[in-house]
């Protein structure tokens, strides 16, 4: 029987920290905890889905498990760092929150606390999406959390730290994942694709690291489906076609009728991108980006001609109001026509300041009427 298929996100999951790529301050945050044996007794991880939360703590779980001693840079051939890589060790324990976040499982949790580690130096606990236990789980962690038994270590992870009661972050130190940068994540796919034997267009990395917005799980995901359906070439219509994107030629040309506020050619170009199936939310993000892409370079360029900055300001902001109407009203193309338009009309519309700055500058070059004498 042939081995199982393993997607590329779990084969490219990073073994070391030298491969966990776009969370440098973090990693050199942890390598400076470890030199100078300040390791705290809780840790919270939060970011974004994708950034590497769980992959740093299994990576940092075998960096204090190391053999020797806590080590930034362990054995990956040992059997400790192999059995905490792949989630199989007894003494690294997963947990994830939102299937385990009654109090009672939190109290079973407590107890087992207090046994020694069988195999390792610390007793690791890692809770995936934190966030979703119940107040009284986080109540029957409290005392826990605060004072461990010096074996013990907890690392928490979430997407949402807002919903984690502030008595738990006030125990923890807490590291902001960031997401990572478009480059950064075609950098690592390139490397991906050239280890795969996997042709791929530089504009098809770039609209799979845009479609990942940051997370380098999601733009593996992506890349594994583009394989599965084109094979070992994959170009940019191939990705635009099955996720629904707009080629940059095709952004650009509604980007400028918007800007030239032709609302029969607005109409005309939204009619083409429906045709095309194309996705009308994703565009209307894009089109965000672009707009401020083309405000910055109007900054720059600090040109009297074209639109100012105003105008592009004030387009984002209607493009961002009409995002959850184009997404979740019932007919997501008039919702897209509407914010076209309206986003036209607001890009074309002067701003009360300037025309205060015009009158301004009218009434001074008016010369004052001469007194009689």
């Amino acid at each position: 029987m042939a081995d199982q298929y393993q997607v590329i996100a779990r084969r490219w999951r990073p073994k070391t920290f030298k491969e966990l790529v776009g969370q440098e301050h973090i990693v050199q945050t942890l390598r400076n905890a470890i030199d100078r044996n300040r390791i705290a007794h809780a840790y919270l991880f939060v970011g974004p889905r994708g950034t590497g939360k769980t992959s740093t703590a299994r990576l940092f779980a075998a960096a204090l498990n190391a053999e020797g001693g806590p080590n930034i840079e362990p054995d990956v051939d040992s059997d400790i760092s192999q059995s905490i890589m792949a989630g199989q060790s007894m003494d690294v324990i997963e947990i994830d929150g939102a299937s385990n976040n009654s109090v009672d499982q939190i109290r079973d949790l407590r107890d087992d606390c207090i046994y020694a580690p069988t195999q390792c130096r610390y007793k690791i606990y890692i809770i995936d999406e934190v966030h979703m236990l119940s107040n009284a789980a986080f109540n029957a962690l409290l005392k826990t959390l605060e004072e461990p038994p010096a074996h013990v270590k907890f690392i928490f992870a979430t997407t949402e730290a807002h919903k984690v009661l502030p008595t738990i972050i006030s125990r923890c130190q807490r590291f902001e994942f960031r997401p990572i940068e478009d480059t950064v994540i075609i950098e690592k796919l390139n490397e991906i694709a050239q280890a795969e034997k996997i042709k791929i267009t530089s504009e098809a990395l770039n609209s799979i690291a845009k479609l990942a917005h940051g997370g380098m799980r999601d733009a593996q995901s992506i890349m594994d489906q583009m394989i599965a359906f084109c094979g070992d070439n994959i170009t940019e219509e191939d990705v635009t076609s099955v996720y629904g994107l707009s080629p940059s030629d095709e952004l650009s040309r509604l980007a400028d009728q918007i800007e030239s506020a032709n609302a029969s050619g607005v109409i005309d170009e939204v009619d083409a991108l429906v045709d095309k199936g194309r996705d009308l939310y994703r565009i209307l993000i894009d089109l965000e980006a672009l707009f401020r892409d083309r405000m910055l370079t109007s900054m720059q360029q600090n040109s009297d001609q074209g639109l100012d900055m105003q105008a592009y300001v004030r387009a984002i902001d209607v493009l961002k109001n009409s995002e959850e109407l184009v997404k979740k009203g019932l007919s997501d193309r008039v919702n897209f026509e509407i914010a076209m338009l309206k986003t036209a009309r607001e890009m074309n519309t002067r701003s009360i300041d300037s025309v205060i700055d015009e009158l301004v500058a009218i009434q001074g070059e008016i010369p004052e009427p001469k007194k009689k004498s």
